[in-house]
């Protein structure tokens, strides 16, 4: 990546307006699809309500913040050079407001509904990520930090490979909704899936102590899964041999290119 990317299209303040409302997007579907939908509903039901918010969010998003909708994707993004570093912070406070935002509606649908919110059978815990006693199957804490871990950093390689310069134009938001799919169905089972601090943080406030108390994991994991993506993709894939020369450079310094924040990265 070069140096110094390439200034983005679109303001700053448009920028976090849409990863704000993308993450509230994301957040809906999937937490209100796992909290409203029948009881029977299955893994393969809730994993295709986030392939498909991703996917659509990253159509409609994409190409004016990046459509990272993740404070570990933009984490990710940033190690990779492919966002400026200054920018994250502001980022991940835009999508946990979001976040924040589409919980607490959701919050205030189930307080309405047949049996309230602190009885309702489907705001046990409001959908929120845990181990050992919280895991929908009963996995540990180790099994959700190896899942967290290697998922995210998954995606995150997926991400940075379908919106490499190289990349075929306009399957971005496809590859990388079937990705997440793909992922849920890994890994509800084992914690609920986070693989994103902000949806992790916008259920646990109202999940409840003990998820509150667990929410560490679902903040570091995805993240330090993230960077490893981040930092390792660049040297693994981002590089190509000089004929003659036996050093590499960057593809992006090659191409002059070094900003994909108007890509869909979500």
């Amino acid at each position: 990546m070069a140096d110094s990317p390439a200034p983005a299209l679109h303001s700053l303040t448009a920028r976090l307006i849409a990863e704000a409302v993308g993450t509230f997007f994301l957040v809906v579907a999937l937490i209100g699809t796992a909290l409203f939908t029948s009881s029977y509903v299955s893994v393969l039901g809730v994993s295709l309500s986030i392939g498909l918010v991703v996917l659509v969010g990253a159509y409609a998003f994409g190409p004016i913040s990046g459509g990272h909708f993740n404070p570990a994707v933009t984490l990710g993004a940033a190690a990779a050079g492919r966002l400026p570093w200054k920018d994250v912070l502001p980022y991940i406070a835009a999508q946990l407001v979001g976040g924040i935002v589409g919980s607490s509606l959701l919050a205030l649908i189930a307080l309405d509904g047949p049996k309230g919110f602190s009885t309702s059978a489907h705001a046990g815990g409001f959908a929120s990520n845990g181990f050992g006693d919280h895991s929908p199957a009963g996995y540990g804490l180790v099994a959700a930090i190896i899942a967290e871990v290697v998922l995210t950093a998954l995606f995150l390689y997926v991400i940075l490979g379908v919106t490499h310069l190289r990349a075929a134009a306009g399957f971005a938001p496809i590859a990388i909704g079937l990705t997440l799919t793909i992922i849920h169905l890994v890994s509800i089972p084992i914690d609920n899936t986070s693989v994103n601090p902000a949806r992790s943080i916008a259920t646990a406030i109202y999940g409840g102590p003990e998820y509150l108390a667990q929410l560490w994991v679902f903040i570091l994991a995805p993240i330090a899964g993230a960077l490893l993506a981040g930092y390792t993709f660049r040297f693994l894939f981002d590089r190509k041999p000089i004929v003659g020369e036996g050093s590499y450079l960057d593809t992006y310094e090659l191409s002059g290119e070094g900003d994909a924040s108007a890509q869909p990265t979500t």
